[in-house]
């Protein structure tokens, strides 16, 4: 079985999390993990599994990843293209199994969730959603991820490949 995670990241935190959820789906699945930037195609695999930051209550617009590369140092190519516009462009991935994450701050009551836009979007594109949407926190804007986040990122992918195999038995 195969899965692709597709990340979006600024300042490398949900790509530390993508990398985490691979290890997780590792036993189950060869994984392959994509930057958006590069608009992948989900051809050929089993799953696929979205993340993305969570900027301005939602998935990040070009004025949000400007934002954010004014506060501090992104990642090359990170301000160029993110999960909207890669679900813009994207086929029907009708019947694939999926799943979406994302990184938020780590302050109580705020409101908004990358991960359940792109869950969303997913579902748009005819995906089945396997679990429900996942949110891992960071400390600051720009990190770094709180303490045990990566540890529950592998798990949650764990949890993930145990959920679609279940999910894929009942189809």
């Amino acid at each position: 079985m195969k899965a692709l995670i597709i990340f979006e990241s600024m300042f490398g935190n949900t790509q530390s999390i993508a990398h985490a959820v691979a290890e997780g789906l590792g036993d189950a699945y060869d994984v392959r993990v994509a930057d958006v930037a590069t608009m992948p195609r989900a051809y050929g695999v089993d799953l696929v599994v979205v993340g993305g930051p969570t900027h301005a209550f939602g998935m990040s617009r070009p004025s949000t990843r400007e934002d954010a590369r004014r506060q501090g140092t992104v990642r090359e190519g990170a301000v160029a293209a993110g999960l909207r516009e890669y679900f813009d462009c994207s086929p029907v991935l009708h019947g694939l199994a999926a799943a979406a994450f994302d990184t938020k701050i780590n302050k109580p009551l705020v409101p908004g969730s990358a991960a359940r836009k792109a869950q969303k979007e997913l579902r748009r594109l005819g995906c089945r959603i396997v679990l429900p949407a996942e949110h891992f926190l960071v400390t600051g804007t720009g990190g770094p991820l709180l303490e045990g986040e990566r540890e529950r990122a592998r798990q949650w992918g764990a949890a993930l490949a145990q959920a679609a195999a279940r999910e894929h038995h009942s189809v």
